[in-house]
């Protein structure tokens, strides 16, 4: 059977209230979409309870949700710090020695202690301890997919970790390649993080974690569109795609540090033409080369710029009066007054530019930015720089180019029509409702702290 992409309306509401346990990994492209999801199920009469580094906590409680740390801040910022938190090879087994192994048995545990009558678990795919606690426990689960990096297909095949396997290539060439990869480059890391702590719960092994172990059994909710990413004959059949989440911090009560930046954006912006944006993330703190380049090209375009980063240390030392630097800004507010967004391919960031209409150039590091970035170069609205080429020359050559074109223009427009947030939420909450233990609940449950 087919996965299928699911673009309804709106699924009928349970009528009784869940405690949904929203667990994730990551930085604040992964964070962003999991509280615009748990601000929609508690719209919808649920208790959203969010499992995140505890970095995030006075967000998600800002927002009037319910938090249960896993992992501290400083194991958070120990990862921001780590010279291989971005290599296209060396990211992911420094993900699963320090994010993935740490943290399975505590999600676990946080699982096994919620009320099985009336909880429904909606993990990122990264969260394991969730997968392990449906293997073990029978726990009603949805997986939740930011990007499509993580559905394998011999048909069309997702670019990872910088390779593509060509269209011509046979699914059976493809599916031995996969195999090879596993044994040779993923076992090897993930086996020693999660093996161990599954055969003290008396769980068999596995094989191919990262093939489909990885998913939900039962319900998998991708959360982007099929446009983005066309469904292929062997996705696996629990796979429902709900489109594109966004969430910007503004939307919450903004600090005085964040309103007075944008009083400072406003006059920046009403004072001259629309710049180009540039980001590499918010977790990085290795962008040097990134800052240098940009300043560069935006000074041969003659072009207005904006950088963002929350670690200024990065920047060059002197910027150019035309050249502002900002900590933060809500994206939803700056990008439909942009030019363009020049940036690491973070599918949380992409989104936002998405909805803004805006032309993308990529930079992608690891992860799913490699991937990210093709699909956007498929669909007409950027292009994407390898690291090595990202200097200033060549930026401004390739962002003249896209800023010169029409056609990229007109895709920008039609995809940003595209762009539906409360409809893709509502399928998200939809799938995740459907999931509900037989029986209603009685009474409130206590607060998790």
């Amino acid at each position: 059977m087919t996965a299928q992409p699911d673009d309804t309306a709106e699924l009928p509401m349970i009528d009784h209230a869940l405690d949904v346990l929203l667990p994730t990994l990551g930085s604040a492209g992964d964070i962003y979409p999991v509280l615009a999801l748990g601000r929609a199920l508690r719209a919808r009469g649920h208790r959203a309870i969010v499992v995140a580094n505890d970095h995030y906590r006075d967000l998600t409680v800002a927002m009037g949700l319910d938090f249960v740390a896993l992992g501290t801040e400083a194991a958070f910022s120990h990862l921001l710090d780590h010279p291989d938190m971005w290599h296209p090879r060396r990211s992911f087994p420094l993900l699963a020695r320090e994010g993935l192994a740490p943290l399975l048995r505590p999600l676990y545990d946080i699982i096994a202690a919620a009320d099985p009558m009336r909880t429904v678990v909606a993990a990122s795919c990264l969260t394991v301890g969730a997968r392990v606690a449906q293997e073990k426990l029978g726990v009603p689960m949805a997986t939740v997919l930011l990007q499509p990096s993580m559905l394998r297909s011999a048909y069309q095949s997702p670019v990872l970790a910088g390779i593509r396997l060509p269209d011509w290539l046979s699914p059976a060439w493809k599916r031995r390649y996969y195999r090879i990869v596993d044994r040779l480059f993923v076992d090897p890391v993930v086996v020693p993080a999660i093996e161990p702590q599954r055969r003290e719960l008396h769980l068999p092994p596995v094989r191919g974690h990262f093939d489909r172990w990885i998913l939900s059994e039962t319900r998998t909710v991708g959360l982007f569109p099929d446009w983005f990413a066309p469904p292929q004959p062997d996705w696996p059949p629990q796979v429902r795609l709900a489109g594109f989440v966004r969430f910007d911090p503004s939307e919450v009560a903004p600090t005085a540090e964040q309103s007075a930046a944008l009083l400072d954006m406003e006059d920046f912006l009403a004072a001259g033409a629309a710049p180009l944006v540039f980001t590499p993330g918010s977790a990085m703190k290795q962008g040097h080369q990134f800052f240098a380049a940009a300043v560069d090209a935006a000074g041969r375009m003659g072009r207005r710029a904006i950088l963002l980063s929350r670690f200024p240390e990065q920047l060059p030392d002197r910027l150019p009066s035309e050249v502002r630097h900002f900590s933060y800004l809500p994206l939803r507010l700056l990008l439909p007054r942009a030019a363009a967004l020049i940036y690491h391919g973070g599918i949380g960031t992409m989104a936002q530019a998405l909805a803004a209409g805006i032309p993308q150039l990529v930079m992608p590091l690891a992860f799913d930015q490699f991937d990210n970035a093709w699909r956007l170069e498929r669909l007409g609205v950027a292009r994407s720089l390898s690291v090595s080429r990202f200097r200033g020359p060549e930026v401004a050559r390739v962002l003249g180019a896209l800023l010169a074109s029409g056609e990229v223009a007109a895709q920008c427009r039609e995809l940003a029509g595209r762009m539906d947030n409360a409809s893709s939420l509502a399928a998200a909450c939809g799938w995740i409702e459907s999931l509900a233990p037989t029986g209603k609940p009685d009474g409130v449950a206590a607060p998790m702290v």
